[in-house]
Order: C-alpha cells, then structure tokens, then sequence
C-alpha cells in the first residue's frame, strides 16, 4: 500500500469536522474527488493509521462513521509530509497564497519576500508557483476556510524554514485538537 496526498486530505477533512456525518459521494464533493476515489483514499488511511472506524451508534445508514486518530494525523503532518510530498516549486504566477504568505502565518511572519501560490486563474496574488498537496485543494480552500489555514499550515511544513515550520506545527495542532 501506498499512501496518496489525497488520503492526507480525506483524513484533514475528517479531523477538522469531527462531528459532520459524512457519505464517500459528500467527502468527494468537498475535496472535489470522485465518490470512488474517496472511498479509496479512506481504505488507505485507515490501512495508514490516520482515520479509523467509529463506535457502532455512530452510523449513517447502517455504515460505521470515519474518524480520524487526530494524533497521528499529526504526527505524520509534523515529522514525515516533508519527506513524503515534496513540493514541486517554478515559475511566478497567479495564484492563492501558500505556506507563509497565507492565512494564520501571514500575520505572524512578516517581510518574507518570496509569496509561494497554488497556480489558480482567479487567483488573488502574484508569487513563486507551488504544487499543492493535491490538484483540487485549491477548490476545497475557497469553500472552507478552516481547510485552507490547514492546507497552507502542511504546505508550511513540507517546505518551510525551520521557525515557520515551528510555528506551523503549533497552529495546525491547536487547529486539529480544538
């Protein structure tokens, strides 16, 4: 088995909204994946350790609700997504702030020059391209906001200096365990 960036997504959805019933076809709507391809990366995360199964009263018709094993959700968020999914960085363009240049960390790290995006055609600001950790991301942080703090928090740490990976490792725990 391996573990796909969007099993990292399905598994952030399900810690930051502990207490939403979710179906695989409202999980895929959410993230922008299909229903298949959401069950599939549920398999892999509960394969993974990031989610598991919850109690038995907690059941949408007749299915056990996922949850996620917040803990080592971040653990893997904070020691091993750098080393697993790696940014690919290129060229300046339009694109909705990343990392350092976005939401929660661009009030606390200030005069950075360099502004990484998500490459989007609507797209609010202008800096060094940045692959997010999965191409529908960018969907999925325009419909919650909570999502792209989170998304920006990883992006932070898989390429961050040290102190904003720091500060990013803070943020994300207090956001995933509030």
């Amino acid at each position: 088995m391996v573990l796909k960036p969007q099993d990292v997504v399905v598994s952030l959805v399900l810690a930051l909204h502990p207490d939403e019933r979710r179906t695989y076809a409202g999980l895929a709507k959410r993230i922008g994946l299909s229903p298949a391809e959401s069950h599939n990366a549920t398999v892999r995360a509960r394969r993974a350790g990031l989610i598991r199964r919850g109690e038995d009263e907690d059941q949408i018709g007749g299915r056990p609700i996922l949850k996620a094993r917040t803990k080592a959700l971040l653990e893997f968020l904070i020691h091993g997504i750098r080393y697993v999914f790696v940014p690919d960085r290129g060229p300046h363009t339009r694109g909705m702030p990343t990392a350092h240049a976005a939401p929660p960390l661009n009030t606390i790290i200030l005069g950075n020059d360099t502004c990484p995006v998500w490459p989007d055609v609507r797209g609010t600001a202008r800096g060094e391209s940045f692959q997010p950790l999965y191409p529908t991301v960018v969907v999925a942080a325009k419909q919650d906001p909570r999502m792209y703090e989170a998304l920006a928090l990883i992006d932070a740490l898989r390429a961050g200096r040290a102190r904003e990976r720091e500060l990013a490792a803070e943020l994300l725990t207090a956001a995933l365990k509030g």
